[in-house]
């Protein structure tokens, strides 16, 4: 990855996550999912540009939701943390969207590593 690659990534990265986070802040159990899919969707979309890469929203919302599994699947009580702890009024919305907001980052991370080894394939 070049470092006009990666500091485009690092923006589009950071971005994603804290509208991610913001969204999961809202004490709503359930809605943090979707607000994953949609930021993911966007954030791939926009990362596949910057590696020369023409996605659509369908694909885009597979290797999203593919990289999310991938995530959820090696952190699985932090998913779990997210949702209850919208339960709690005020801190666990707080702590909602720093896991979501953290969630993104990681999945982002690992979608442009995809996107930079394909290229370089």
């Amino acid at each position: 990855m070049t470092s006009d690659q990666e500091s485009k990534c690092h923006a589009i990265i950071h971005t994603a996550a804290v509208s991610n986070g913001v969204g999961n802040a809202v004490p709503v159990p359930g809605l943090g999912v979707a607000a994953d899919i949609v930021a993911l969707t966007a954030m791939t979309i926009s990362l596949a540009a910057v590696f020369g890469e023409d996605v659509g929203q369908s694909a885009a919302k597979g290797i999203a939701v593919a990289a999310l599994k991938r995530t959820v699947l090696k952190q699985p009580l932090k998913i779990l943390a997210k949702e209850a702890s919208k339960l709690i009024p005020i801190g666990g919305s707080i702590v909602s969207g720093a896991i979501g907001a953290g969630m993104i980052e990681a999945t982002g991370w690992a979608i442009a590593n995809e996107f930079d080894a394909k290229q370089n394939s």
